[in-house]
């Protein structure tokens, strides 16, 4: 077994660990695979992983066309979770099955016109400031009720939830602070808009994303290594 399969094991077997201590149903596993080569998605691939996270567009597309290409793994779900600009939008909407950072309604009407027919709608979901950062992206907490409702209405979207990147912060009580806000923002809007996704915690907060319910969890450093 490679190193990279050794360490999706473990980590796919800690995060079932957080979840029963927290008595959270299971949380899936988004492996966050910017910079990295084929071979280490290949790699999981064959261990089983089948959600892959990039933050580049082109670099995501050059990755999924040369797999499909090779005639393999045509049945990844590839999530966008960079900042997504608006000269952008038609590759996301003809390439990714997700894209996690919509804060905008710009964004999400080019997103849904840009949606090829043929394809099923794009799911989305909203990113949250929800630690208020000016450096960060992301809707502001009060703006979410509007942005959800005039979401809701594009015919190509499909809205699943919420997304969000709060500050860093140390110790597991800090770190949930943020992602409880978080998770209530969620509840607030689950059963008006069928939610089923709640994006939050990384490798550094992972155990206080899911002991607040995260259902999502986009890992990149615990599963691959440290980036150079």
């Amino acid at each position: 077994m490679s190193s990279i399969e050794t360490r999706y094991s473990e980590l796919t077997e800690h995060i079932r660990e957080l979840c029963d201590k927290y008595n959270r149903p299971p949380a899936q596993l988004l492996a966050v695979s910017k910079t990295k080569p084929l071979a280490d998605i290949q790699a999981l691939y064959s261990a089983g992983q089948r959600s892959f996270g990039e933050n580049y567009l082109q670099e995501a597309v050059e990755k999924k066309n040369h797999l499909l290409s090779a005639g393999s793994a045509d049945d990844i779900q590839w999530h966008f979770i960079g900042p997504l600009q608006s000269n952008k939008t038609k590759l996301a909407a003809e390439n990714m099955c997700w894209v996690q950072t919509v804060d905008r309604l710009k964004i999400a009407r080019r997103l849904s016109e840009q949606r090829p027919g043929q394809m099923p709608p794009l799911n989305v979901l909203v990113q949250v400031n929800i630690s208020g950062e000016e450096s960060k992206s992301g809707v502001p907490s009060a703006e979410v009720p509007a942005l959800l409702g005039q979401i809701a209405e594009l015919p190509r979207l499909r809205l699943r939830g919420l997304m969000a990147i709060p500050a860093p912060a140390e110790g597991l009580e800090a770190q949930r602070q943020p992602l409880r806000a978080m998770r209530l923002l969620y509840e607030q809007h689950a059963q008006t808009y069928d939610f089923d996704t709640l994006s939050m915690g990384m490798s550094s907060d992972m155990e206080a994303a899911i002991a607040e319910g995260s259902t999502k969890l986009r890992v990149g450093t615990a599963l691959f290594g440290e980036r150079k």
